[in-house]
This record gives C-alpha cells, structure tokens and sequence, in this order.
C-alpha cells in the first residue's frame, strides 16, 4: 500500500466514509521549504501563521498542491474595558487569503480581564460579529484557537462567546494540548459535544494522559508517543459527525521535522485503521 497517497483518497477507494482531512501546523512544519516532504509523505495541507507574506505561503501551498487549511493570528486580538482590538496583520492577512478558504485562527489575550472571564463578553461579542462578517466578504471564516494564558484559554470559553456571536462563518478550534494543560481531560467528550455545532478545526499530537498543568514536554509529543488515548478520542470526534480537517501539533519537538512528520503520519494511518475495524467501539 502507497502511504504516500492522501488517507482520505485510501479511505474513498476501499468505498468506506470520507476521512477527515489531515495537515501539518506551522509548528511542525517551521519553514516553507519542508512543503515538498510534507507533500510527499500524504499531508493533505498545512496551517500558517500571519506576521509573515500570507500571500506568498498560500501561493507555494497551492503550486505544491496541498491547501492552507488555517492562518493564526496570535496577539493580534485584545480585549480592553471598551473595545476588542485588532491589528493591522489581521486586516492584511484577510485581504492576502481572499478565495483560499482558509480558517483565521484566532486567540484572544487581555489583561482587563481574567481568563475564561465571561464578564468580556458584552465586549468582545458585538466585535467579533463585525469581524465575521468582514471575513466573510473574503470568503473567509473565523475560528477561536483556545490558548494557555488567555483570556479564551478553554474550549468551553471558545464555545460560550461563538454562541453569542452566533454566525455561520464564526466558530471554535478544539486544541488538544491546551485543553489537557488546562487540566479538562476527563471532560473531553462532553466539551467535545458542546462545542460540535460550531467545531471549524481540531488539534492533535501525542501525549501522556493525567499530565495537566504539567510542561508542553510531556503535553506536545509525535503522534507515535504518549500515553492519551488518541483512539478514542478520534471515535468520540465519529461518534459526533465530525468530518472537518484535524491539524498535527508540533510545538516545541526537538527531533528533525522529516522524522516527527513521517512518524507521525504512520501513526495517523494505524489509528484511522484500527478505527474502522472496530466501528462500534466507543
């Protein structure tokens, strides 16, 4: 068998369900020059970030044949006492994606508030309907990338405020390593379940299970290693109809990009078999 080819088009052949699609974040990628390996190894995309020429990545993403599935857009969302500000690489990055269908990912800090502090809200919400709505004039959609230390830091924090903000092209990201560093393992399925309606994106790497609030040396692992059962989380993300792409995580590795890519993608292909030998295993 040819791993080389994309699992979803394996998964298509052998007349089974459609496979979520499967890339590579910018943190396991680093350098726009890794595109021929993460091509070559069966990665339908990457994810990207903004501060660098979004137009130029999304350019050598597509002569390469793969997609950018996500731009992020960290510390360019501020939530103050009176406004949600947004910077000027945010506004440009829009403008340089237009028409890749590309997902905004989006983290909110603030010092004015605390953190998963749902007293933000009245703030933040009618700002980010406008945002919204000037995403989708490019074709665009936005998704809250929960993080450590802001003040969407949860995925249920994400889920409360895309609630509210209530539109079709405004949703969530589910990152694995944070919400096990937020120390919300257990409620994994039930998060999950709350947030589907509105789920854009998700986040996965190896990791050791029981480990929150720990370092992001145990929480960020290849996709090989770790204690956390990535099965059924993968059978949870089933269970719940989500056919969206799921992103590798790479933050912070130390091996060789090549190797946590390569690994990575045989344990992606190992798990998507298992599961679908075992279907009603939950």
């Amino acid at each position: 068998m040819n791993w080389k080819i994309p699992f979803s088009a394996l998964v298509l052949a052998a007349g089974m369900a459609q496979a979520n699609s499967f890339f590579a974040m910018d943190t396991a990628v680093r350098d726009l020059k890794e595109l021929d390996t993460v091509k070559s190894l069966g990665y339908d995309g990457i994810s990207w970030k903004t501060g660098q020429p979004e137009e130029v990545a999304a350019a050598q993403v597509r002569q390469h044949g793969l997609k950018l599935f996500a731009v992020y857009s960290y510390q360019y969302a501020v939530l103050t006492t009176s406004n949600l500000m947004f910077g000027d690489p945010l506004t440009r990055a829009m403008k340089a994606l237009a028409g890749t269908d590309a997902v905004i990912w989006l983290p909110i800090s603030s010092t004015a508030f605390t953190n998963s502090s749902p007293d933000g809200d009245r703030i933040a919400v009618p700002a980010l309907q406008r945002l919204a709505e000037d995403t989708a004039t490019y074709g665009l959609r936005v998704a809250i990338y929960p993080h450590k230390g802001c003040w969407t830091e949860r995925v249920q924090d994400a889920t409360r405020v895309a609630k509210a903000v209530n539109r079709k092209n405004f949703g969530v990201t589910f990152n694995l390593c944070h919400c096990l560093m937020a120390g919300d393992e257990a409620k994994i399925p039930a998060l999950l379940a709350d947030a589907a309606p509105y789920l854009f994106l998700v986040t996965i790497n190896g990791a050791d299970s029981g480990k929150g609030n720990s370092s992001w040396n145990e929480l960020i692992r290849p996709l090989d290693e770790g204690s956390f059962e990535m099965r059924r989380f993968l059978q949870t993300l089933e269970a719940l109809h989500y056919t969206g792409p799921i992103g590798l995580q790479g933050y912070g590795l130390k091996i060789p990009v090549k190797e946590n890519l390569a690994r990575s993608m045989v344990a992606w292909h190992r798990l998507n078999a298992i599961n679908a030998a075992t279907p009603n295993a939950r």
